[in-house]
């Protein structure tokens, strides 16, 4: 008799699947397509003259997506202690503040602020 499915082997889809068939690749969302243009767009301005790899990207990406989860975190621990139910500029700020090291703090609150 053959052992029986484990849950993981369901989860990952073994189960049905034919022999030799290739997995169905992600697809990129539409609003990571455009994060993905927009961080294009500002090498552009910075450094005309260099591209990105689609590895490269992928990096910055999740760079971004991390920094950006650790931020909101913050922000919403600050929220709760100061018992609000919003997370406002000033949270975000804090926190920011809260994250980055010296100057990099500066620069980020200083182009905050500006945006």
């Amino acid at each position: 008799m053959p052992p029986a499915p484990s849950k993981g082997d369901a989860a990952k889809g073994k189960r049905g699947a034919k022999p030799g068939a290739r997995k169905k690749k992600r697809t990129e969302s539409y609003l990571l397509h455009l994060h993905l243009q927009s961080l294009e767009t500002i090498l552009k301005q910075v450094h005309p003259k260099i591209g990105i790899s689609s590895r490269e990207m992928s990096i910055m990406n999740s760079f971004v997506n991390d920094i950006f989860g650790r931020v909101a975190l913050e922000a919403s621990k600050l929220a709760q202690y100061n018992k609000k139910s919003t997370i406002n500029g000033r949270e975000i700020q804090t926190a920011v503040r809260l994250l980055l090291p010296g100057e990099l703090a500066k620069h980020a609150v200083s182009e905050g602020t500006k945006a």
